[in-house]
């Protein structure tokens, strides 16, 4: 079963079949689907109910966990977050995207705080790492913000657009995360 974690303004919950509709409208907007390596644009009909159902089958197998961002007051999809798992090594890899409507709110930071917490406290990871696009630093000051420290560039190795782009590295590990202000 998904989790269901909770911030003081955000419920990370499982997708349902619904959010699919807003899912294609949030992910395949350009703007968000050019800072997501994995998110194409034009976002095609039924991918994001593909998408959605295979959440469960691949948190069961234990490669990851992706869970929507929703308003804590209201249950209004926000955006995704998630962990992408190498357990054998207890690593996990975030990534997340917030539907633009909701930029520059804090959202993601406080999404991002959590689902870190969740890889450390109950999945038993000792490190967690994202990426970013350089033209996304958004998502950087988003890392750091959750604590995350920059360990540098990995050039030329993400597919996006028939290109290879740079990646911006971060981690943290389960030592240096601090729950404080949680």
């Amino acid at each position: 079963m998904l989790p269901t974690l909770h911030t003081t303004r955000l419920t990370l919950s499982p997708f349902t079949p619904a959010d699919a509709p807003l899912v294609q409208r949030y992910a395949g907007d350009a703007r968000v689907a050019s800072m997501a390596a994995f998110i194409p644009h034009p976002y095609p009909d039924g991918l994001a109910g593909q998408w959605i159902a295979s959440h469960l089958p691949d948190h069961l197998a234990r490669t990851s966990t992706t869970l929507a961002i929703r308003a804590r007051d209201t249950g209004e999809l926000r955006g995704a977050i998630g962990l992408n798992l190498t357990l054998e090594k207890r690593l996990g890899e975030v990534g997340y995207w917030v539907g633009a409507p909701f930029w520059n709110q804090g959202i993601c930071t406080e999404a991002a705080r959590r689902i870190i917490q969740y890889g450390f406290d109950d999945l038993g990871l000792e490190t967690i790492r994202a990426h970013h696009f350089p033209h996304n630093p958004a998502s950087g000051r988003v890392m750091k913000k959750a604590g995350m420290t920059r360990i540098g560039v990995i050039p030329r190795c993400t597919p996006k657009d028939g290109q290879l782009l740079d990646a911006i590295q971060w981690q943290i590990l389960k030592t240096d995360f601090d729950t404080q202000g949680e």
